[in-house]
Formats: C-alpha cells, sequence, structure tokens
C-alpha cells in the first residue's frame, strides 16, 4: 500500500475548506490545508454578514436547504464548545407592502418545510412591539438566527487540524494536481518554497478559484466545470445607535438575499449587501451607492437620518448564475460527477456556505465514502 505525505489536502482555507479538514481529522486523518493568501479566511470568509442563517428559503431538498439547518445547528454546537462568541438575535423577514406580505406565506411554508425551528408569523402590532422603529405590514420571525465571529470560528477549526496531526499552511498555492497509479494524487504547490506532496485524498474549495483550481488537475473533464460569475455586494456602515437588536431582511431579490440590517457583536449596525456582477475582484466601494441604501433602508426604517451612512467594505461571492439567471444549488462533485477516485470539488459555495460549512465538512466526507 502507497504511503502518503498526508492521508488529504485541502485547497482553500476559508470557512469551508477548513471545516472540510476538520470534518477529516476528526475521521483519524492527518490534514494539510494549503491556502494562496498569507492568512486564513481573507478571501470570501472574510467579506460577508457573519450571519448565521435559519434555512428559510432554500428550494425542499436542495443541499442549501439541508445543509444550511444541519449546519446552523452543529455551527451553534461548536462554538459553545470552542467558546466562540455569537449572538442568537433572531430575524425578522419584514413585508413592507401588501405584495411583499402575500410573499411571506410561500416563505413560511418553504421555512416548514425545510424544518427551520420555532418560525412565528407575526402580525404588524406584533413585529412593532418587538422593533418599534421598524416599518412594515407584518414579519416573521426566525428566532434561530444570528451573528458570530467567524473569524475566530475559523482559528478554532485551524487548532482542531492542528491538534490532530495536520498543517494549515498559508502563502502556498495550489498548482495542480495528478492522480498516482493505484490511487491518491500527487499535488503540486507554489510559493517561496515550491513542494511535491502526495495525499491519498483532495478536496477543493477555493471558493472565487474553485473553477481554475479544477482546471489543474490533470484528467479532470474540462466539460464539467461549471462557468463561475463573481457576485458583488457592498457594506454601509451606520453613524450612530443601532435602531434594532434584530436581523432585519426584506424578502429575498433575484440571485440574492438582498440588503438587510445587522447589529454585529460589536453593536454597530451594518447594512448590506446589495448585488452587482462584476468581471474581476474589485473590493471598492463607491460612496455613490449610499442613495439607493438610504430609499431601500427606508421603507423598513423610514427614521433614517439623513448622513448617518458611511461606506464599509465589500465582498465578493461566488455564484454559478449570470444576471437574470436564476441561482442554483451547490455544488459538491465526487468521483460519481468527474471519475476521479478520492477527489471532491466544491462549486458556488456562496451564501449561505458560511453557516452550512460544518455541514458542508460532513458532506465532503461522505462523498469520499468516509
Amino acid at each position: 500500500m502507497a504511503e502518503f505525505d498526508f492521508d488529504a489536502v485541502v485547497v482553500g482555507a476559508g470557512a469551508v475548506g477548513l471545516a472540510c479538514g476538520y470534518a477529516l481529522s476528526r475521521r483519524g486523518m492527518t490534514v494539510a490545508v494549503l491556502e494562496a493568501g498569507p492568512i486564513i479566511g481573507e478571501g470570501v470568509s472574510a467579506r460577508n454578514s457573519e450571519v448565521v442563517h435559519g434555512g428559510l428559503y432554500y428550494p425542499t431538498g436542495s443541499l442549501k436547504a439541508r445543509l444550511c439547518v444541519q449546519g446552523r445547528r452543529l455551527l451553534y454546537a461548536f462554538c459553545d464548545s470552542h467558546k466562540v462568541t455569537y449572538d442568537r438575535c433572531g430575524k425578522l423577514v419584514v413585508a413592507t407592502s401588501a405584495e411583499e406580505a402575500d410573499r411571506l406565506g410561500a416563505i413560511m411554508d418553504q421555512a416548514l418545510a425545510n424544518d427551520v425551528e420555532g418560525m412565528v408569523h407575526l402580525t404588524k402590532a406584533q413585529a412593532l412591539a418587538l422593533e418599534p422603529e421598524l416599518h412594515c405590514e407584518a414579519a416573521l420571525l426566525s428566532p434561530e438566527s444570528g451573528v458570530f465571529d467567524s473569524h475566530g470560528y475559523m482559528l478554532a477549526l485551524q487548532g482542531e487540524i492542528e491538534a490532530a496531526g495536520g498543517a494549515v499552511v498559508t502563502s502556498t498555492p495550489f498548482e495542480g494536481a495528478s492522480p498516482m497509479a493505484g490511487g491518491g494524487f500527487q499535488v503540486r504547490a507554489g510559493g517561496d518554497e515550491p513542494t511535491t506532496l502526495t495525499a491519498r485524498l483532495l478536496v477543493t474549495a477555493p471558493g472565487l478559484s474553485a473553477q481554475a483550481v479544477a482546471a489543474t488537475i490533470e484528467g479532470f473533464p474540462k466539460d464539467t466545470i461549471p462557468q463561475g460569475y463573481f457576485g458583488k455586494g457592498v457594506y454601509f456602515r451606520l453613524t450612530g445607535k443601532a435602531p434594532f437588536s434584530r436581523l432585519i431582511y426584506p424578502p429575498p431579490i433575484p440571485g440574492a438575499l438582498g440588503t438587510h440590517y445587522r447589529r454585529d457583536l460589536g453593536g454597530q449596525a451594518v447594512f448590506g449587501p446589495d448585488l452587482h456582477f462584476v468581471d474581476a475582484l474589485d473590493y471598492t466601494v463607491d460612496p455613490r451607492l449610499a442613495g439607493e441604501f438610504y430609499a431601500y433602508i427606508r421603507k423598513f426604517w423610514p427614521g433614517l437620518p439623513e448622513g448617518a451612512l458611511s461606506p464599509d467594505y465589500a465582498g465578493i461571492r461566488p455564484k454559478l448564475h449570470g444576471p437574470g439567471q436564476k441561482q442554483p444549488d451547490f455544488r459538491i462533485d465526487g468521483p460519481q460527477a468527474h471519475g476521479l477516485e478520492g477527489l471532491v470539488t466544491l462549486f458556488g459555495i456562496e451564501s449561505p456556505g458560511l453557516t452550512s460549512s460544518l455541514a458542508i465538512g460532513e458532506e465532503v466526507a461522505g462523498r469520499l465514502g468516509l
């Protein structure tokens, strides 16, 4: 039987890659996680809302529906056991018009089909009793939604992988892999000290570069690599006291959940993200977008003062759909999809990928027969 440098190599040290490494290390494997950047979690995992999603919206039977609900439950338990800070503050999905109020019933039905706990349909009076500054006609309450310290979470995952004898190696880009005779992969890693290492299993979870990474694996069928798109979203921060204690979400927009409100763990209010498709990685925030944010936010918070929003940060999501196209499911492709034993490739792991990450790790382990 061949000897390998590691039982498994994972490409990408964001939340999902680290969660995959954690799932494999829990099964007694030595894992090397390769990260192209200088620190863990500086890509998609660092530029999001840090929201723990309930799992309300996703189609019945989809990976997003199943893994979001399972992942949320695993995530809160992990945060408890590893002393990672979170606030299970709850979330209101608010309808600011009669048309939107009609949509709440379908969202409620989907949430119940997805086994989301504790959902409550609120009248206008009940919603305002919870959040007096809110404007709405009706709302749904998801008490299991919240916010958490995503970087603390990723550090805890890294610690678990290293405690199990694995390694998380930064500034080490994945440059390709070749299947070995008899099983396993020869993996080429770049950086200041390029090296080649061997592993029985290979998992690719590099977020925005998922398609490019898959294309460097020898024997990977190129026609199975999905088209990727960059979905950019910007955030604005509120100057002044946060108006709501719960997450506030209007009904979803095509292709995303839409601009929402959260109070972060430091107590500050943040609004975002919007959605614009871009051709390149660009994290600038155009201050001129503030006008759109004021108009959108005032639908559910008419009291937003003029001049209270300041540009904050931007994120880019690895989407598998373009403008006007239906938002697809996660792609978690095992040997049945591409024909290479011991390999799982992940594509389009955007929201709710952070919430789902621990469940995605378990799913990946299952696809590898573990």
